[in-house]
C-alpha cells in the first residue's frame, strides 16, 4: 500500500533502522536517530541496486516519487546510479570552470605584466559589470545573446567606452577558456559591430604656434611645486607619454651622449627606447638635480621619493593656468610636436613618428630599431627645442610668427 504524506511525517524512530514501502521499489529508510532517507531498489544487469534519491523533508513524498519515474526512465539500457555520479561529476566541473573562476586564473595569469592602472581598471570592470550576471554561470553555456544583454546594461547606462571594453575583456577570457580546455568557443565574436559605435575623443592640444607660445609663458610664470613646475616645462621638450615622463630615472639618463634611454619595460609598445636631450632639457634636469637627485625619479611625487610624480600632477597644474581637458592634456603635447615638426618645421614623418616611439617600419617592412636615425632625431629635438624658445620669446614681445625652418 502506498505511503501518504501523514505516514511519513508521522514515523518515528525505533530500536533500530525499519523502511516503509511506497511501491515500484521506492521505500523510505527510517533510522535510529530519527532522520528519514528515500531509496530506490532496482536491478540493473542482473544485479540488485540502491539509489539514494533524497533526505526528508528537504524532499517530499511526491518529489521522491518524481525522482523515482526519472529513474525508471533509464532502464534498463542506463545505470540510474552511474548516471547520477555523471550528473554530479557535470554540475561540479562546471562550478569549478565558472567564468569568474576562469576570469580569475586569466586575470592572474595575464595582467601581473601590466600597469597598475590597467590592472584596477580590468578587475573593476570584471567585479562590477561582468561577475554579477556572469560570474556562476558555466563559462562553457554562456551564449552570444547572453553576453549581449550583460553589454546593453552596460551600454544603457551611457558607459559606451566601458561596455567596448567589457566586451574585449569578456573576449579574452573566452579565448583563454578555449586554449585552456574549459570552453569550445569564444561567444563574444559574434557579437562584433553589435554595440553602440564609440567616438573616440582624441586628447585635446595646441597645435597653433601662437598659443603654444602663451602656453610656454604660462609654464614659465607657474607657482607650484619645483617637481611640477619642471615636469612641466620639460613636457613639451620632450614629447614622451606622461607615463614615462612620470617614472623618469636618474639611472636612465646617459649624461655624456645626452641621452635619456628608456627600458622596454616601460614603454607601451614594449621596445626601448632613446630621448635625445637639447641643451634645454639638459639645463631644466640639472636645476631638479639638486632637489631630486638622491633618490630615484627624477620627478617624484610630493608623498615621498619611492614613488613617481602623480599622473594628475601635471594635469592639474595645467588646470590651475586656465587649460582644461577641451583645450590641452599632458598627452597633447605629442599632438602638439607631431603637427608642428611636420607642418612648419617641416622635418620628415618617419623622424616624427620614430621619436615619438610609434610603430614605424622601413620600406622592406622591418620595425627601426632604437638608435636609428639618432643623429637626425638629436638635430631635430635640439631645433624643436630652439623654436619652443621662438615661440617663448616672441609671446612674451607679443608677437609670435609662425615660421618654417629646416
Amino acid at each position: 500500500m502506498p505511503l501518504t504524506a501523514l505516514a511519513v511525517k508521522q514515523a518515528k524512530p525505533r530500536n533500530k533502522n525499519y523502511k516503509l514501502a511506497d511501491g515500484g521499489g521506492m521505500y523510505l529508510l527510517v533510522t535510529t536517530n530519527g532522520a528519514k532517507y528515500w531509496r530506490l531498489k532496482y536491478r540493473f544487469a542482473g544485479k540488485e541496486k540502491v539509489l539514494a534519491l533524497g533526505v526528508y523533508p528537504t524532499v517530499s513524498l511526491d518529489e521522491a516519487r518524481d525522482k523515482r519515474q526519472e529513474a525508471k526512465k533509464l532502464l534498463p539500457h542506463i545505470d540510474p546510479s552511474n548516471a547520477n555520479r555523471l550528473t554530479k561529476a557535470a554540475n561540479l566541473e562546471a562550478a569549478e570552470n565558472s567564468f569568474e573562476l576562469v576570469a580569475t586564473e586569466w586575470y592572474n595569469n595575464h595582467m601581473p605584466s601590466k600597469s597598475d592602472s590597467h590592472r584596477t581598471r580590468t578587475w573593476r570592470l570584471l567585479k562590477n559589470d561582468l561577475f554579477p550576471p556572469l560570474g556562476k554561470r558555466p563559462i562553457s553555456d554562456i551564449t552570444p545573446p547572453e553576453l549581449l544583454k550583460v553589454l546593453r546594461r552596460v551600454e544603457n547606462r551611457g558607459a559606451i567606452d566601458t561596455a567596448h571594453r567589457a566586451h574585449q575583456t569578456a573576449g579574452q577570457v573566452f579565448r583563454y577558456a578555449v586554449a585552456s580546455g574549459k570552453a569550445e568557443r569564444d561567444p563574444s565574436a559574434d557579437l562584433r559591430g553589435a554595440l553602440k559605435v564609440h567616438i573616440k575623443k582624441h586628447h585635446a592640444a595646441i597645435t597653433e604656434p601662437k598659443e603654444l607660445g602663451k602656453l610656454l609663458v604660462a609654464i614659465d610664470a607657474f607657482s607650484g611645486t619645483p617637481v611640477v613646475r619642471a615636469a612641466l616645462q620639460i613636457s613639451p621638450l620632450l614629447f614622451v607619454r606622461p607615463k614615462e615622463l612620470r617614472h623618469m630615472e636618474w639611472v636612465e639618463l646617459d649624461w655624456e651622449q645626452a641621452l635619456w634611454q628608456i627600458p622596454a619595460e616601460k614603454m607601451k609598445m614594449k621596445q626601448p627606447h632613446i630621448v635625445p636631450l637639447s641643451k634645454q632639457a639638459i639645463d631644466i634636469i640639472k636645476e631638479i638635480h639638486s632637489l631630486t637627485g638622491r633618490g630615484k625619479y627624477i620627478f617624484p611625487s610630493a608623498r615621498g621619493g619611492s614613488r613617481p610624480l602623480s599622473e594628475n600632477g601635471v594635469r592639474t597644474a595645467l588646470r590651475t593656468m586656465g587649460y582644461n581637458n577641451e583645450t590641452m592634456t599632458p598627452h597633447g603635447f605629442r599632438a602638439t610636436a607631431r603637427t608642428i615638426l611636420d607642418e612648419v618645421l617641416c622635418f620628415r614623418v618617419d623622424l616624427i613618428e620614430h621619436q615619438l616611439a610609434h610603430a614605424v617600419r622601413d620600406p622592406t617592412g622591418r620595425a627601426y630599431n632604437r638608435t636609428k636615425h639618432l643623429p637626425q632625431r638629436t638635430e631635430m629635438m635640439q631645433k624643436w627645442a630652439d623654436y619652443l624658445d621662438g615661440l617663448r620669446l616672441e609671446a612674451q614681445n607679443g608677437n609670435v610668427i609662425a615660421g618654417r625652418f629646416k
